[in-house]
């Protein structure tokens, strides 16, 4: 007579915490382990806050949704700032939240200061997640640094544009009113605006940045850069698509100085930390590539 096959009773898998969960959870643990490096008990955590030893009791067992003026109350008597019980991250100590505060008062010049001697520390700290795009017009910065903003979710944006719309005219109108001395400023002062407002972007800068020596050691501190390039012929017949038609129209040697710009400033460029040739391809194909070079050498990544 055979014996009776054991049923093997298979145990489900728990579900994924959701995003609320989560945020319980370890709102939970941060309280009770701030609580115990700090020697408190339950009872003398609720006479400092206010809140009930009960309540705390639930709070610590992730059991208890407590409101924004009481969570404020427990991190005022846990000596923390609220988002400290947030976060999984290590809570900043008081002298590091002191510099943090004197920073943001101290005047720009100041901030730069701090952030070019803090910069050799960890350089790819200050650039993490801020890529620029660089090299001659008509190579595809604009195209492939919009599309790479929308598949990536961060901004993309045209330094051009931003000089625009601080000086409420064209770009034509700027260059004739400023001349190439007040344009360059108007760069170098743009590239610091969008550096101090994005963590996080695409940015498509004009082809002649890299001459100005300051502005372009201020670009490769705070960004990853992609040099962007293609063919002489096709940087010249993407300008002329683009309408134009100068760099052709009465001057039958515009190639030739094409090619020697673009070999004067080959050595500058090629100080990027990666390159997309978009010579003889689709756009589809060149942002491929350049998805592939973010990833690669991870410049989105923080806190490497």
């Amino acid at each position: 007579m055979s014996q009776p096959v054991a049923k093997v009773v298979q145990t489900p898998a728990p579900e994924p915490l959701d995003a609320g969960a989560k945020l319980i959870q370890t709102l939970a643990g941060k309280v009770a382990t701030l609580r115990k490096q700090r020697g408190l008990s339950r009872r003398v955590l609720s006479e400092m806050s206010g809140v009930s030893p009960r309540y705390l009791a639930q709070l610590e067992a992730g059991e208890g949704n407590i409101s924004v003026l009481l969570l404020q109350r427990v991190a005022s008597a846990l000596d923390v700032r609220i988002e400290a019980l947030l976060t999984e991250q290590t809570p900043l100590d008081h002298d590091v939240l002191r510099v943090a505060a004197l920073y943001h008062q101290a005047p720009e010049e100041v901030q730069q200061q701090v952030c070019s001697m803090l910069a050799p520390q960890n350089p790819r700290l200050l650039r993490a997640g801020r890529i620029c795009l660089i090299g001659l017009r008509g190579a595809g910065k604009s195209t492939l640094g919009a599309r790479a903003g929308e598949a990536l979710g961060i901004p993309f944006v045209e330094l051009n544009r931003e000089i625009e719309e601080a000086a409420d005219m064209p770009l034509p109108e700027v260059m004739a009113f400023y001349g190439e001395v007040g344009y360059r400023k108007m760069e170098a002062e743009a590239l610091e605006r969008v550096s101090a407002r994005h963590d996080r972007m695409v940015l498509a800068v004009a082809g002649g940045i890299v001459t100005e020596e300051d502005t372009f050691a201020h670009l490769l501190e705070r960004f990853h850069t992609v040099w962007i390039r293609t063919s002489p012929a096709e940087h010249m017949q993407r300008v002329r698509g683009q309408g134009d038609h100068r760099p052709m129209q009465g001057n039958p040697a515009a190639m030739a100085h094409l090619k020697d710009l673009l070999q004067a400033r080959t050595p500058l460029y090629a100080r990027a930390d990666a390159q997309v040739d978009t010579a003889n391809r689709t756009v589809g194909s060149s942002l491929n590539t350049l998805l592939a070079a973010v990833a690669k050498h991870q410049f989105l990544e923080t806190g490497r």
